[in-house]
């Protein structure tokens, strides 16, 4: 059995090489898409999952979360964020 990876502040998020973000014109929705299944984002998931390119930290995807959303407090931010990508970790969808 494989050890559950956990997210850190200093993780670095990507999506699996087998996951794809896509936009669905017809439905007018981001996905991702990854092998047999599909997950429909919400706008704050997929400006959440924007930002997973292996280079930004969790802390700094925090960041400009927080500069985008200025009115909400930071520390709900980085709660949402972390447990938003270690549930997809947990699922396989996002790598650190």
């Amino acid at each position: 059995m494989t050890a559950r990876p956990v997210l850190a502040s200093d993780s670095a998020p990507r999506l699996a090489p087998h996951t794809r973000l896509r936009h669905d014109a017809m439905r007018g929705v981001w996905t991702v898409q990854a092998p047999e299944r599909t997950f429909m984002l919400d706008d704050t998931a997929h400006a959440v999952l924007a930002h997973c390119d292996g280079a930004t930290t969790l802390n700094g995807i925090v960041d400009r979360l927080c500069d985008a959303f200025p009115g909400a407090p930071r520390a709900t931010i980085a709660a949402d964020v972390a447990a938003m990508l270690q549930d997809l970790a947990d699922k396989g969808v996002i790598l650190a």
